[in-house]
Formats: structure tokens, sequence, C-alpha cells
């Protein structure tokens, strides 16, 4: 055989592979997400709870929240959270925030992401907070998202986290996830809590990114999950998984 021929074979058995495939997630029953939910709530403690949600839990500071949050993104946790204590015990409010320099801010959260970007980010949020918001940060999420570097990721998750208030937040696990389970179907996660807001029961909204987030960075990860120790690996027809353990 040729090796034209070769690589035609090989292309159809891919294409039956993927056409079975879809077939079997087809005469799966709906995701019950209410069993989901349930199961992955069951197996949380023994999880990490991301960073943002436990200075959350320790400050209840929606100005905390809201700077963890910019600290967070592109950022591990574990880097994150460090970052972030010794910056609040430098100010943990918007007119003491003002008094640091950006130099003595990228110092304290030296090495996230962007940290450079992030002081300077840090110090206009602080301003307008004060210029426009009496010095606090807003409970709306049309105004969270007029503050510099704050995008529906974090306006939802200050919302959700800061306020108690209902809110979907979408980052990458919550995304990956949410399509991995065939529960939404998007291409970004701008998509993805749009289709969450219309589809997802609003009992769910607080907790949704908590437990997805902890179960994609124990779990479910981008690359080779672990589908043997998933707590609804029964449940999940693992679309786009090539490989797992």
């Amino acid at each position: 055989m040729s090796g034209g021929d070769r690589g035609l074979g090989r292309r159809r058995q891919t294409a039956s592979q993927n056409a079975a495939t879809i077939r079997r997630v087809q005469r799966r029953r709906r995701l019950d997400i209410d069993e989901v939910v349930a199961r992955l709530r069951s197996a949380a403690p023994g999880w990490n709870v991301p960073v943002v949600t436990l200075i959350a839990m320790q400050s209840r500071d929606p100005f905390q929240v809201l700077i963890s949050c910019i600290l967070s993104l592109r950022t591990r946790d574990e880097t994150t959270g460090a970052a972030s204590r010794r910056l609040f015990q430098l100010a943990t409010a918007p007119q003491q925030m003002l008094q640091l320099s950006a130099a003595n801010i990228e110092r304290a959260i030296y090495p996230v992401g962007f940290y450079r970007t992030k002081a300077a980010s840090i110090l206009e949020i602080c301003r307008a907070l004060l210029d426009r918001f009496a010095g606090k940060v807003p409970d709306d999420l049309d105004a969270l998202l007029t503050l510099n570097g704050v995008g529906r990721k974090t306006a939802n998750l200050v919302l959700t986290k800061g306020f108690g208030k209902p809110g979907i937040c979408v980052d990458t696990h919550v995304h990956r996830i949410s399509n991995r389970w065939g529960y939404v179907s998007t291409r970004d996660p701008a998509a993805t809590e749009m289709a969450l807001r219309r589809k997802l029961p609003p009992a769910y909204w607080l907790e949704y990114n908590d437990l997805l987030v902890a179960f994609g960075q124990t779990i479910c990860m981008p690359i080779s999950p672990w589908c043997s120790r998933c707590p609804v690996a029964e449940l999940c027809p693992r679309l786009g998984v090539t490989r797992s353990r």
C-alpha cells in the first residue's frame, strides 16, 4: 500500500472514530447538572480552595477581592496568595494604596504575571474608586467593567465573592469543563458565560466557579485528566479528551 493510501486509510479511520464518538454522546442522556454539582460538592473538601475565594472568606472585603482578582490573572494560586498577603500588609484600602509608589507595589507583588502592568492598574483603579465611587468598590457589573483592567471574569468574581450577589465567573477551567461535559458548546469564555446564564440554574451561580476551578486544578486538567479519580466520570461524555489517566 502506498503512503498516500495509508494516509487516506488513517483519515477515514479517524473520521469513523469521531462519528462513533458523536453517536455515543448523542445516545447518552442529557447531563444531569444537579447530580454533577452534588457530586462535586461532596468531593470538594478534599481539594484546595481557589485563592481569591480564600481571601474573600478571610477578609470579607470587596476591595481585597478585587485587587487579588487582578493579581490572579495569568498567575498560579500559590503565587497570587503570597503576593496578596504582602501587598495587603502595606495597604487594604484605596486611600492607603495610593500612598504607595508603583515601585513599592511591584516589589510587593512580584513575581505575579505582568506585575508592572498590574501595579499601574491597581493605582489607576484606586484613583477611580476615590474619584467616582466614594472610595468604595461598586456592586454593579457595568460599573465594575469601567475600571481599568477589570474584565467580565474579574467583575463577576467580585460580585459573587465580594458581595454575595448572583454572577457567573468564567475562567479557563469553567469554560473547558462546561464544554467537556457537553453542558454548553461555546468557543470562548465570554460565550460560555452567556450560555451558562441561560442554562445554569440560578441556585448554582455562586458556587459554580469555585467547584469547577478546584475540580479543574485537581482532577479535570486540560491535558490527561484524572478520569479514573473523577467523581462524575460516568456522567461525563469526555468531549475533546484524547488521553486520560
